[in-house]
């Protein structure tokens, strides 16, 4: 299968420019996060995991059992920050520039005396121009100025649930300090309460009326974005897998059902199995199940392959930029 043919399923599910006005266009990409080290999923009032309670599995909603929660927020902003990161390296390595002249921002190779440099970066400076601005959103922080107009999230997040219960994965490391003087450990500082390694987060990402590089910008961040959760310095290893892929005119499944029916599959949770959940149960309970299609485990493959594979290269990153620069521009003439 070429690159061409790898996107050919989910093209009529994508947009050929991204306009303020979003259509029912869906693209819902079917991961499984694994984590690869003690890591750290709590919000910053308690040093507790965060936890829920939720049916045991889709054939057992009548026994609860407590999860771990991996939030939204916790993902997105880990994911945010490394588009960002690799769109600079990757406008450097191409020899671009991203600069403000006469009040416009431009991404050129030419710079010339009185341009400004833009640096885009969370949360309080946000050129709302670029790639990662168009797909995430942003708020404008500059209050009253009509081109600084804010920009709606065409990428969405949900709470994540682990695969298996709080008391098989959560964990309390204690810590220590050393004296220098003898090196003797004294008296415990603390806890560290953490998911253990090998920890699964059945996860899905819904991308809203985007366009084919948005798509591949979606697809590298998620393989590329490999820490996550407090405390990152000293743990948050995780690697993401694209299991499925769901294209239609309306979200297909949530994370929540996803975990819920893998749990009922446990002995086999592969990619052919969350495949054939979508595909058998999801599908038929949609609205416009006629505009739906679940790909196969081959077709995600090909097509993870051939997003990974594009090369961010100076006219992938000039169409990006100008493609968010239009949106803006058709955004301020409404």
């Amino acid at each position: 299968m070429n690159t061409d043919n790898a996107f050919a399923k989910v093209r009529p599910y994508l947009v050929e420019r991204p306009r303020p006005l979003i259509g029912a266009e869906t693209v819902q990409l079917l991961l499984m996060r694994e984590i690869l080290d003690y890591t750290v999923l709590r919000t910053e009032e308690t040093r507790e995991l965060n936890t829920v309670h939720t049916p045991l599995s889709a054939g057992k909603p009548d026994e609860p059992v407590r999860r771990v929660a991996f939030l939204a927020t916790k993902q997105k902003a880990a994911e945010s920050r490394e588009l960002e990161h690799f769109l600079r390296t990757a406008t450097d390595k191409a020899g671009l520039k991203y600069i403000r002249r006469n009040g416009s921002l431009l991404l050129t190779e030419q710079v010339q005396k009185g341009d400004e440099e833009v640096t885009c970066y969370l949360k309080d400076n946000l050129c709302m121009q670029c790639p990662r601005c168009g797909l995430y959103g942003g708020t404008s922080t500059v209050a009253g100025q009509q081109e600084r107009a804010n920009i709606k999230h065409r990428i969405e997040y949900s709470t994540a649930f682990s695969l298996l219960p709080f008391d098989d994965i959560g964990t309390a490391l204690t810590f220590n300090a050393i004296n220098d003087r003898n090196q003797t450990t004294g008296q415990a500082l603390g806890q560290r309460f953490a998911v253990q390694p090998a920890t699964l987060f059945p996860s899905v990402i819904t991308l809203k009326s985007v366009t084919e590089r948005e798509l591949i910008l979606a697809v590298k961040t998620l393989l590329a974005c490999k820490s996550y959760g407090a405390e990152s310095r000293i743990g948050g290893d995780a690697r993401n897998s694209i299991w499925g892929i769901v294209a239609g005119w309306e979200e297909v499944i949530t994370s929540l059902e996803l975990t819920l029916e893998l749990v009922d599959n446990l002995a086999n949770p592969t990619p052919e199995t969350v495949q054939q959940i979508t595909k058998e149960k999801y599908k038929p309970m949609a609205g416009n199940p006629q505009h739906i299609i679940v790909l196969e485990v081959a077709e995600v493959e090909a097509l993870v392959k051939a997003c990974a594979e594009t090369d961010l290269d100076k006219a992938f990153l000039e169409a990006a930029y100008q493609d968010i620069a239009s949106y803006r521009a058709e955004q301020l003439t409404r």
